[in-house]
C-alpha cells in the first residue's frame, strides 16, 4: 500500500430528487492526485448522514478511491416523524439514493475542484454498514421479500461491479424478533440473486437484538448468496466494528482502532482487486493477515 495522499472532500453537494420531500445531500470526498479513480457508493447506517464514517471514507479516499456519501432520509439530521408517509418505504427511498448518484455522476464531478477528468465509470462500488448494508446489497442483487415471501424487484445496478456489506442483516422471518418483524418489514431479504462479487464483514461479538440468531446472522449474505464471495470475520468486534461509524460516534460500543485499522486495511485491499483483477492488493492482503502470529480476524471465500 502506498502512502496516504491529501483529500478534498466537499458537502453538501444537492441533487434533485422530485417526490423525495428533500433534494438529495450528497458529500464527495476523492485524493487530490491520480488519474482513472475508482469510485465508491457509501450508504451510511440508520439515522447516520452524509458526515458519518470517516475512518472508512478518509481513508479510502486517501488511499486512491472517490467516496460518494448520501444523507438517507432516515438520518437524525432530518427528523423525519415515525408517522411520515414516507416510512415504510424508507428502504426504497435509500436505493434510489444510490441509483440518483450513479445518474448524476456529471454533476457531482464538476462540484469538486480538481476532479474533473480524473474518474473511472468502469469501476464502481457499493458499500454499506447496517441499513446501509442492505441498501447496498440491493445494487448487488439482493432482493426484498414481500409478505408472502416472494421475490420483490430486482433493483440490481450493472454499474456496480463490486460490493462491501459490513454488518448487514441475514434472514428474515422466523429469524427476526417479534419487534423487528414489526417495525421493520422490509429486513426480509433474499440473497440468492446477490451474484455480484462482494466482501461481507461480520464481527463475531455482534448480537443483534434485531434476530433470534447470534452473530452468525451477518454472515449471510455470505453464506446464502451465489458467486464469488469473500467473508471477513472480525475477531471481538461488536456491530461498529470496533469504530468505523465516525472516529466520536457515540453508538461506538467497542471501541477498538487495530479492529478498524483491518477493517481499513482490508477493503480496501479488496476492492482494489475486485475492479481490477490484475490488481495484487488482496491476494496479498490475505496472506499477511494469514502470517500474523496473532490475528484480529480470519477470511473464507467461495
Amino acid at each position: 500500500m502506498s502512502a496516504p495522499t491529501p483529500i478534498v472532500s466537499v458537502k453538501p453537494i444537492p441533487l434533485p430528487a422530485p417526490g423525495r420531500g428533500y433534494d438529495l445531500h450528497v458529500r464527495v470526498s476523492a485524493p487530490t492526485a491520480g488519474h482513472e479513480l475508482p469510485l465508491i457508493v457509501f450508504s451510511h447506517g440508520f439515522g447516520s448522514s452524509l458526515d458519518g464514517y470517516g475512518p472508512l471514507a478518509d481513508f479510502w479516499a486517501a488511499h486512491g478511491f472517490v467516496v460518494i456519501q448520501p444523507t438517507h432520509l432516515d438520518s437524525r439530521t432530518l427528523a423525519l416523524p415515525p408517522d411520515d408517509p414516507r416510512t415504510p418505504r424508507i428502504w426504497r427511498y435509500r436505493v434510489e439514493d444510490m441509483k440518483r448518484i450513479l445518474d448524476h455522476l456529471d454533476l457531482l464531478e464538476a462540484a469538486v475542484p480538481g476532479l474533473s477528468g480524473r474518474l473511472d465509470r468502469s469501476r464502481i462500488a457499493a458499500a454499506g454498514h447496517s441499513f446501509g448494508g442492505q441498501t447496498a446489497g440491493n445494487l448487488l442483487g439482493l432482493r426484498v421479500l414481500d409478505e408472502q415471501n416472494k421475490k420483490g424487484e430486482d433493483l440490481s445496478d450493472s454499474r456496480i461491479k463490486a460490493g462491501v456489506l459490513l454488518a448487514t442483516a441475514g434472514q428474515g422471518g422466523a429469524d427476526l424478533t417479534p419487534f423487528a418483524a414489526e417495525h421493520f418489514p422490509f429486513m426480509n431479504p433474499s440473497f440468492a440473486d446477490m451474484t455480484t462479487p462482494t466482501l461481507v464483514v461480520a464481527g463475531d461479538q455482534d448480537d443483534s437484538p434485531l434476530t433470534v440468531r447470534g452473530p452468525d446472522w451477518c454472515a449471510d449474505p455470505y453464506f446464502l448468496s451465489p458467486g464469488s464471495k469473500s467473508l471477513l470475520t472480525v475477531f471481538g468486534a461488536e456491530h461498529s466494528l470496533g469504530g468505523i461509524p465516525g472516529y466520536e460516534a457515540k453508538e461506538t460500543t467497542d471501541e477498538n482502532p487495530q479492529r478498524v485499522a483491518l477493517i481499513q486495511r482490508l477493503t480496501w485491499a479488496y476492492l482494489r482487486s475486485a475492479l481490477d483483477p490484475q490488481d495484487p492488493s488482496w491476494p496479498a492482503a490475505r496472506t499477511a493477515l494469514t502470517a500474523s502470529g496473532n490475528p484480529l480476524g480470519r477470511i473464507e471465500s467461495k
